[in-house]
């Protein structure tokens, strides 16, 4: 296991325990999510070594890898991707109609698809190998391993997207890095993470299915986000929630708490969720819009 000793955002040494969640997927390990002391930023702290963590998403239950119709969930996720895919898009041109596009954590490819449909210049990066091929492989795109990323041309790309992937990744600040080198002057990046901060995660506790622990490394709020990409030289132009996903989570939390009614009360926790959202902004999911600061 892996302990850091410095918070990611702001480098301070002192922590506490926030919450202790079990991995319901595949291990039932028990894992610690720890808080820091000065910005309030939370990460799982163990956690395993980056040469161990891709033996935790080996499981049809991790429906972005898998692309499994399997369950009334899977199928619901489906449904909802598909919409969410072309909303991703409009979102995008809002800001730039057309150019290249870097989507890091494409899994098997659907988004990247479509902009390829709509006449993106695209890449996709993906690190899992049979989520990789299958991409490759059902839409002839190109995608290539994490390695990639260190080959690629300075000032590359318009649009960098990060769909539900920062929370992922183990290098946290050199990633970012690694994004500031790869966007052209002015460009935008489209990061969309678990809001730690929503109704949601507050009601289900170490239950909340967006823990997700440990593949989920980090666990962003507004603020820490912002910290962050601050930090290095981003600026925040928009929030945007993604209102589908307090639904889908809610739902998989009622599993993870084996209660009945799963679908009822999962959707019922995603409403009230959302309605809350309404009065502080935070929804149990968020997009943020950054734009690289200077030329």
């Amino acid at each position: 296991m892996e302990l850091l000793t410095a918070c990611p955002v702001c480098d301070y040494e002192s922590f506490t325990t926030f919450i202790e969640c079990p991995d319901y997927f595949l291990s039932k390990e028990i894992f610690n999510i720890s808080k820091c002391e000065k910005c309030g930023f939370l990460f799982t702290n163990p956690r395993p070594e980056t040469a161990n963590l891709l033996s935790y998403y080996q499981s049809e239950e991790y429906i972005s890898h898998s692309n499994s119709r399997k369950g009334f969930q899977n199928i619901v996720y489906q449904q909802v991707r598909n919409y969410t895919i072309s909303r991703k898009l409009k979102l995008i041109q809002n800001y730039k109609k057309q150019g290249s596009l870097l989507d890091i954590g494409c899994a098997t490819g659907e988004f990247l698809n479509h902009c390829k449909i709509n006449k993106w210049n695209v890449l996709g990066i993906e690190p899992d190998p049979s989520a990789r091929q299958n991409g490759i492989r059902n839409y002839s795109l190109v995608i290539e391993d994490e390695a990639h990323l260190n080959n690629i041309a300075l000032a590359s790309f318009d649009v960098i997207t990060m769909w539900h992937v920062l929370e992922h990744v183990p290098e946290l600040n050199e990633r970012i890095n690694q994004l500031q080198k790869l966007l052209r002057p002015y460009g935008y990046l489209f990061i969309a993470v678990p809001n730690a901060n929503s109704y949601d995660a507050k009601f289900y506790g170490s239950y909340w299915a967006a823990y997700d622990v440990p593949r989920h490394l980090y666990h962003f709020t507004r603020d820490t986000m912002t910290r962050l990409f601050l930090k290095h030289s981003f600026s925040l132009v928009k929030t945007v929630p993604m209102k589908f996903d307090s639904f889908y989570v809610s739902m998989l939390s009622e599993k993870h708490m084996h209660l009945k009614n799963t679908f009822f009360n999962g959707f019922l926790s995603g409403f009230v969720s959302n309605r809350a959202a309404r009065k502080n902004g935070d929804f149990s999911s968020l997009i943020y819009v950054f734009q690289k600061a200077t030329a």
